[in-house]
This record gives structure tokens, sequence and C-alpha cells, in this order.
């Protein structure tokens, strides 16, 4: 989003090959809105990149291909100053971005090949996911608290809200006024694909919850109500009409400096993480935090065994027979 009082970047135009990739990725996908925009600047980046080179992303081959993630490589080594993991994150799902576009544009008849057949993507070490201990989560949560006034009580919500049901951030901040159940006693949410789960909430986050609601109207504007008062977490300057992602990180990051935890370790992902490993942890079965994630596929949530003690792992999987078959004893 532009700063306030700037004027918005106009936008580069894509060829309409990428625009019908982009709609077909929602209108037969069920992808969610930042699935495509993450796609659509995937995609600009390469366009962008060829157009400097005078060649066009349809007609391009393996060797235009390869020479964009060389200079993608050299890019991303250069920002993070020489760390390589995140660079190949970033050319492995650049990678991603254009085998299934080009895959399109060989299902639709567009080009009879495809670069991409044989570009393999770099091998990706299994990072463990970043954690906070369960009293950190504790000290952000009663510095919230501490700090007073509607912003604060909004903020305590917000971290109970997360805490308690693992939510993605997008999915937190977009959260519709109508996704609160009765008494609040869980939440509605739609997820990745549109398919939709309940999230009950804790007795900590439903009192929250119910702070929160009684200030809530503090962060409406009258002449947006119509844009606004459909979100749970309106906002009175985002053009969305809510709490935007980057807001919310902004905070948490305010707020970890304020409780005296490395901001670098802090994030709304990270709260996620502590979400499921925490349950775990305290002997939950694999099956239902991948419900409560919202993971479509259970080794996907796998991974949190990793984190937590080796009791507390042995315990998932006595009792969860899936996670070792899923595993083939290996997680």
């Amino acid at each position: 989003m532009a700063r306030p009082g700037r004027p918005k970047m106009p936008k580069a135009p894509l060829p309409g090959t990428v625009e019908a990739f982009l709609d077909m990725l929602i209108a037969e996908r069920g992808a969610a809105l930042n699935t495509r925009h993450a796609y659509e600047r995937d995609l600009a980046d390469v366009c962008a990149f060829l157009k400097k080179q005078s060649k066009d992303i349809n007609t391009a081959t393996t060797i235009d291909l390869k020479a964009y993630l060389a200079e993608l490589g050299a890019r991303e080594n250069a920002k993070s100053k020489g760390g390589g993991k995140t660079a190949v994150r970033t050319i492995a799902r650049r990678i991603s971005a254009l085998r299934q576009f080009f895959g399109f544009l060989v299902s639709e008849g567009t080009r009879s090949d495809d670069p991409t057949s044989t570009i393999e993507s770099p091998k990706q070490t299994r990072t463990l996911p970043k954690i906070l201990s369960e009293d950190e989560v504790s000290v952000l949560i009663g510095t919230a608290q501490k700090q007073g006034g509607p912003e604060s009580i909004r903020l305590v919500a917000l971290l109970e809200i997360l805490y308690a049901t693992g939510l993605r951030v997008s999915e937190l901040v977009g959260l519709p006024l109508a996704s609160i159940g009765p008494e609040s006693r869980y939440l509605t949410v739609e997820g990745k694909g549109g398919r939709e789960r309940m999230a009950p909430l804790s007795e900590p986050a439903q009192k929250a919850m119910k702070s929160y609601m009684d200030i809530r109207a503090k962060f409406l504007m009258s002449d947006r109500a119509e844009s606004q008062g459909k979100w749970l977490f309106p906002s009175r300057t985002s053009e969305s009409g809510h709490l935007t992602r980057q807001r919310f990180a902004q905070l948490l990051k305010e707020l970890s400096r304020n409780a005296g935890i490395d901001p670098e370790r802090v994030s709304p992902h990270v709260l996620r993480h502590a979400f499921a490993t925490h349950l775990l942890k305290h002997g939950a079965d694999l099956r239902s935090v991948q419900k409560m994630l919202g993971h479509a596929d259970i080794a996907t949530t796998q991974i949190y065994t990793q984190v937590v003690g080796d009791q507390a792992k042995a315990t998932v999987e006595e009792n969860h027979p899936l996670a070792k078959e899923a595993n083939g004893g290996n997680i």
C-alpha cells in the first residue's frame, strides 16, 4: 500500500496470458486473493527481466528462464548479504510459479512445449518453525494489557484469538463480523481454497473478544461505515476497510520491544507456530491440530512434532497412527 499522501506507482501491464492464468487460479482452483497477488508479483518480476532483454514471457526459452533465475539468485544473495536460504526459497517459489504458468499455456494450446521441464528446483533444507515459549507468549499478552486504551484492548484481542486458534494472519485480520459464533465461543473461518472451518476460542480469548467488542466502534468512521462495518477488525486508514497484515506485524514488533523480547523472533506466523507446538506439547492429537490450522495435508502439520520434547512427540505418535502411516516412521 502506498504511503499516505503519496500517489500509487502505476503497475506495468502484464501480458494477457498472465492475466488469464491469474484469473484461472481463482475461478478454477479456488485460490485466495493473496495467492493471486503472490503469483502476480512473481510473474511480473519475470516479465520485467525479460522485457529488459527485449523478450516476452510467452515465447521465453529455457535459456531465457535460466538467465532470469541466475540474476534473481544474485539479487537475493546480495539483498540477504549472502544468506543462501532466502535465495533458495525465493528461487524455488519462482520456479513453481513459472511451471504452473507454462503448464497453463500448454493446456490452453498457446504453447506446445514447456520451457521449465528441464529446470530443476534448488534443494531446500526443511527448517523447523520458530516459536515462542509459553512464558514469552504470556509476557507479550501481559505487556499489551498494561498499555491501556482502545488500541491495547484490540491488540490483546488479536493476540488471544491468534494464540487460541492458530489462524493465518490474513485469516485473522480479514475476519468478517459475521464470523463470530454465539457468545463468542468460536469463529467461522474461511481458509485457503475457500475451505471453511470452526475455530473454538479459549476462555481468555472469549473475554478479550467481549472487551474488544465494547470499544470496536472507536475504529470506525461514519463516512466509511459501509466498507468498514462488515469487518471484525475495521481500520480507519486501510483501503480494504480492515486492519492490514503489515500493520498487525508492526504492532507486534513494537509490543515485543516493550516486552523485552527480540522483535526479530516475533511475528504473527511465529504465534501460529507457538499455538500448534504448545497444543502438541500438552497432548493434543495431530489430526485435531491439522484441522485447527486449516492444513489440507497432515504431513504439513507433522513438522511441529520435531519441535516438541521427546516425551510429547512420543505421545503424539502413539496416539495418532495416521501420523506414523503418513511418515513411514520418519518425520
